[in-house]
């Protein structure tokens, strides 16, 4: 049996305005704790995303679709960013700290 995994909320984020390329205000809670997860829900219109250092377009980058499950991401938060591939695309975001006891 592996290590046991933990998981600290650490903020909330609610990204309505993506009409151009946007990233992520990663959060740190007041004990130093810094969020490395998160889970994303698209609503209003679908939504499109890159993590390699490219920003996505309207038609280009991963799509994250309004029907989709809620999506859990725990690579680098800082290089993510989403775009709107319709009007009225918004993002809200669950931050965490995931890590192994």
């Amino acid at each position: 049996m592996g290590p046991r995994r933990t998981s600290k909320a650490c903020g909330f984020q609610q990204l309505a305005t993506l009409t151009a390329s946007i990233g992520l205000t990663v959060p740190t809670t007041p004990d130093g704790t810094k969020a490395n997860a998160c889970i994303i829900v698209a609503t209003g219109q679908n939504v499109r995303w890159r993590d390699d250092g490219t920003a996505p377009t309207a038609t280009v980058g991963m799509l994250l679709k309004t029907t989709d499950a809620p999506f859990y991401y725990d690579g680098d938060l800082s290089s993510i960013r989403f775009i709107e591939s319709a009007a009225s695309g918004v993002l809200n975001v669950c931050y965490y700290y995931d890590g192994a006891l």
